[in-house]
């Protein structure tokens, strides 16, 4: 069965989906407030306005663990409430593809590390910032943690509500268009759009789009999972600033001025288009029209 179609069996109906959609809302606001109640005890601030000085490290946790709340209430209700597997939101196939997911991290984040490498070589005020004491924390937090965000994040638009959508409209670009629309708009909280201004969020809907896409044609999330995973602890762990979303202590820091530039332009228009190609040439993707259209 397709990807898109394995959220419409005779079990599932237009009220689960708004009921689990209110689950993960829910389980959002809860992991959220458990959080700021740990911070604001222990730490003595409040996640809604760090300090200068407050432990970069115990913040970012803080501010991961939720998802781990929505991870959670989104798998239970897949499994309780609309009684089917719960892999039924990963994959069409028959396990998780690691190959797919490892595909995709290797890809884009060799091509991140380029462009870093590009950005040092040509002058950009990118300045060394490694703290063994903070860095090895980090790690750990990156790489366990910040998989659990992003895969709370695609299990969501990319699985649940992909599915959702189909099961509602039956057209793959609606599905697609919706989700992508849906993930942009949810990131119009972060620091970044703030600095940036709503031009951002062309860029967020474009690569919620792209993601979608993919997991489309793929049938199934592995691709958009591995993107979005590498795309993220590179992030945290590789460079950071002082102005986007994850504020860390990265291995570079760039000091660059807050700009929508050509980078991000460059990622829409060309970068992400290319990864589609490469991903269609490797995984052999046919029948596109059909797939999307019908």
């Amino acid at each position: 069965m397709e990807f898109i179609k394995q959220g419409s069996t005779e079990r599932d109906k237009v009220g689960m989906y708004f009921t689990t959609i209110g689950i993960a809302f829910l389980s959002l606001v809860v992991g959220q407030l458990f959080t700021e109640a740990l911070a604001v005890s222990f730490l003595g601030y409040s996640l809604m306005n760090v300090p200068e000085g407050a432990d970069l490290n115990l913040t970012l946790s803080l501010l991961l663990i939720p998802f781990g709340f929505v991870l959670m209430g989104v798998v239970l209700s897949i499994k309780y409430l609309h009684k089917r597997p719960v892999i039924s939101v990963f994959t069409s196939r028959e396990s998780f593809d690691w190959k797919r997911f490892f595909t995709a991290f290797f890809s884009w984040g060799g091509i991140m590390s380029l462009f870093l490498i590009i950005s040092i070589i040509s002058g950009s005020p990118i300045e060394w910032n490694l703290d063994w004491s903070t860095f090895i924390p980090l790690i750990l937090i990156s790489l366990f943690l910040i998989p659990i965000q992003t895969t709370a994040e695609e299990v969501l638009f990319r699985g649940y509500l992909f599915q959702g959508f189909g099961f509602v409209f039956k057209k793959g670009w609606v599905s697609i268009l919706l989700t992508g629309i849906l993930f942009g708009l949810l990131h119009g909280a972060n620091p970044e759009v703030a600095k940036l201004g709503n031009l951002l969020l062309l860029f967020y809907i474009g690569t919620g789009v792209f993601m979608a896409l993919i997991s489309h044609m793929d049938d199934g999330i592995e691709l958009s999972m591995g993107y979005h995973a590498v795309n993220n602890i590179f992030a945290s762990l590789i460079v950071t600033n002082d102005w986007q979303a994850f504020h860390t202590n990265a291995m570079f820091i760039d000091h660059s001025e807050p700009v929508f530039g050509l980078e991000s332009f460059l990622t829409v228009l060309v970068l992400q288009p290319l990864l589609i190609l490469f991903f269609s040439k490797v995984y052999r993707w046919h029948n596109w029209k059909d797939k999307i259209l019908k």
